[in-house]
């Protein structure tokens, strides 16, 4: 990989996004033999720089870079210099003055990484930067994909939820169409994006539309506050006319795979028999997650460690 950071699969070309997915999968082979010590990143520094709450990201990204060797440094922003008013600018230069390789940041605004990226001269990864995009989301669900089915191209995807606020479902489109699968859209009109079909996707009128004949379910996290925002009448209602089960998976193909980024909200986006079911897919996304993380620090790197 030749580019300095990674910060959306927008800007990525499917060769690029091939080799992170093939990486990956190894790395997830080696997983698998439970290796956790690896000498890919040893004497670098990876710090997470997270501006909003994260479990799965951040511990997926601090355990990627050290079960490759790496010093890694979680910066809490709650108890930082920015409480102080420190900006996004200084902290990355100071960060950089500390000899950091590689800076993973999560922001509520868009922007804020590429704004980073521009500052500093270590590498930086997207980890969320605001409704945009979260790269490394999307990769591990299509390196679930690929492993699960063999192959993304050819491949229809059905994402339903609020994909107007879902940076997974943005990243996802572009990697997805990129690499040859077609993606159906369903949510409520509250909650998608005008002219997203512009960018690729198919705006379905039903979730049966959506899922009809789909090798791949995905569902999205409906944020709480958005009910507060009228964005939906209620999660009992939102459930019935917008929630994925047994019966509307029916539409889908036959073994079809059901997957969420998580954290589900059961019931409401995905019944737990689905989540828990055979097709189910988002615990192994949790590991896949760990392995395209790791991908992704080595080939930013592996220039400069070779």
């Amino acid at each position: 990989m030749k580019r300095k950071d990674i910060l959306g699969l927008y800007e990525l070309e499917a060769e690029e996004i091939d080799e992170i997915l093939s990486v990956g999968m190894s790395m997830k082979k080696l997983l698998l033999q439970n290796i956790k010590r690896l000498p890919h990143l040893q004497g670098r520094s990876v710090t997470t720089l997270f501006y909003e709450n994260s479990t799965r990201t951040r511990s997926s990204f601090e355990l990627a870079a050290k079960y490759m060797g790496a010093h890694v440094l979680s910066i809490s922003v709650a108890t930082s210099s920015v409480q102080k008013g420190e900006t996004l600018v200084d902290t990355g230069k100071t960060l950089d003055a500390m000899r950091n390789d590689v800076m993973i940041i999560r922001h509520p605004v868009g922007g804020a990484p590429r704004l980073l990226a521009k500052t500093v001269k270590a590498h930086v990864i997207n980890a969320g930067d605001g409704m945009n995009e979260h790269p490394s989301q999307a990769l591990l669900d299509m390196l679930t994909m690929q492993e699960n089915l063999g192959h993304i191209a050819g491949l229809k995807v059905a994402i339903i939820g609020d994909i107007l606020h879902s940076r997974v479902a943005k990243s996802n489109l572009y990697g997805l169409t990129k690499l040859g699968a077609s993606v159906s859209m369903y949510a409520p009109r509250t909650l998608m994006p005008t002219d997203i079909d512009k960018m690729g996707a198919k705006v379905c009128s039903s979730r049966e539309e959506a899922v009809e004949g789909a090798d791949i379910v995905m569902g999205l996290r409906i944020q709480l506050e958005r009910q507060h925002a009228g964005c939906f009448p209620s999660l009992g209602e939102y459930a019935k006319y917008y929630g994925v089960n047994e019966e509307i998976m029916k539409y889908a193909k036959p073994g079809a795979l059901v997957m969420h980024p998580g954290p589900v909200n059961r019931g409401v986006e995905l019944t737990s028999g689905l989540i828990d079911g055979e097709t189910g897919r988002i615990e192994e996304q949790v590991l896949s997650g760990i392995a395209v993380r790791m991908a992704m620090l080595f080939l930013l790197t592996k220039e400069e460690v070779a």
